[in-house]
């Protein structure tokens, strides 16, 4: 997979996509959740992320006081000394993480902390969540990241089209 052309791809369909997510939400499909949630089933049961793990590579979850208290304990140091190792606050007063790639991701892609990670990074890339329409700005910037996200919306976009 070919993450500089996937970036290009996405880039020169950032203007088409944010319409349509607009049209979307003027729209209000009563079965978007449905449809998506789909889309999103079907697309993960053919992508394997652990050849592409562009997600831990470019981009850091936000992390969650939970999050935090779990890492912690897993990794057997304090939430005080997970923080000042790990974490920094952003812009918006969120505890992120200081440096991406992941400290966490391994040469093969594989998570160290796997069983233990933030509920951000449990959940992303968020396509299976309810009300996606809440999110579309998310899925916006996610598209460029996740290959999957650009499959699964390019898919969204021909499904609506023939409906």
């Amino acid at each position: 997979m070919d993450l500089v052309q996937h970036q290009k791809l996405a880039q020169s369909k950032r203007k088409d996509n944010k319409k349509f997510f607009e049209q979307l939400k003027q729209k209000r499909y009563s079965n978007l959740d449905v449809v998506v949630h789909n889309l999103h089933n079907e697309t993960f049961k053919k992508v394997d992320c652990l050849t592409c793990a562009n997600c831990c590579k470019t981009t850091g979850p936000l992390f969650i006081k939970r999050d935090i208290k779990q890492l912690s304990k897993h990794l057997k140091i304090s939430e005080q000394a997970f923080i000042d190792k790990y974490l920094r606050i952003d812009e918006d007063g969120d505890y992120v993480l200081k440096t991406v790639p992941c400290p966490f991701l391994g040469e093969n892609n594989y998570c160290g902390v796997y069983d233990y990670r933030p509920n951000a990074c449990r959940e992303y890339p968020h396509t299976n969540q309810p009300k996606i329409h809440t999110i579309f700005n998310e899925t916006l910037e996610n598209i460029s990241v996740c290959p999957a996200v650009y499959q699964i919306v390019e898919r969204l976009k021909q499904y609506y089209s023939t409906s």
